[in-house]
């Protein structure tokens, strides 16, 4: 399919998981990929791997809590493919599984600057390019404790946060020729679940939450985002799509 040719897709959290994955699938799809990550080395792995596919795709480092770099970046990405037309805002970090007082402050307020500051960046800047040169597509990352809830109290509630900023956004920007949604994974076979499994009571849970009886793939999630984003969807915003195996309908 070149659903997607002549136009740039710009991948925050570009370096591994869900974000690597959406970067081939937008790839595949004829787009030149904007792979963006705080990691040089994975952000550049995942570079080497959609050229190698015959993919047309740029490393651009950024740290999303930090809004000048934010700003650089999506400048950088439109002054070197001359334009943005998608982005995913999927750069984000796992929380600690602790009551609320017992969170350390600096974990709160860390979690929620990567989260929920960094989308709020990106779109931020995103939104100033898309909104004078005739609309895009923008996908927000939250999680399926984002519409649900869930223990451990920073990162869910920051999934609940992006959920009410996508929609505010999508509100504001729906005559501008700009969608803005999100997708709320399950549990994802990514390097942030590899982490979570060394809790063996959380490991036994994530591995039986789903009725599929298995955990997604990130291109599942990855198929999901590129599809808000094409013109298939393009009577679709503010929505909030579920990729999680039936965990919510339970």
């Amino acid at each position: 399919m070149g659903d997607f040719e002549g136009r740039v897709a710009l991948v925050t959290g570009g370096g591994s998981g869900i974000g690597r994955a959406t970067c081939l699938a937008f790839a595949r799809r004829g787009a030149r990929v904007a792979v963006c990550d705080i990691s040089e080395e994975g952000g550049r792995e995942t570079v080497a791997l959609l050229r190698g596919h015959s993919g047309e795709a740029e490393f651009f480092p950024v740290d999303v809590t930090d809004e000048a770099q934010v700003e650089s970046m999506v400048s950088a990405v439109v002054a070197h493919f001359g334009g943005l037309h998608a982005a995913y805002n999927n750069a984000g970090i796992e929380g600690m599984r602790v009551r609320l007082h017992e969170t350390p402050t600096e974990h709160w307020r860390t979690v929620m600057a990567v989260n929920v500051d960094g989308i709020y960046f990106c779109m931020k800047h995103e939104l100033a390019h898309m909104v004078v040169h005739g609309g895009g597509a923008i996908v927000n990352a939250s999680s399926t404790f984002g519409l649900a809830g869930g223990a451990g109290g920073p990162y869910p509630a920051s999934k609940h946060a992006v959920v009410g900023l996508t929609k505010s956004v999508a509100l504001d920007y729906a005559l501008d020729g700009i969608r803005v949604n999100s997708v709320h994974p399950g549990a994802i076979e990514t390097p942030m679940i590899d982490r979570l499994r060394k809790d063996p009571v959380l490991g036994e849970a994530l591995a039986t939450m789903h009725p599929m009886g298995r955990m997604g793939r990130p291109e599942e999630i990855a198929e999901a985002v590129v599809w808000l984003c094409s013109d298939a969807a393009s009577f679709v915003t503010g929505h909030t799509m579920v990729v999680d195996g039936g965990n919510l309908a339970v």
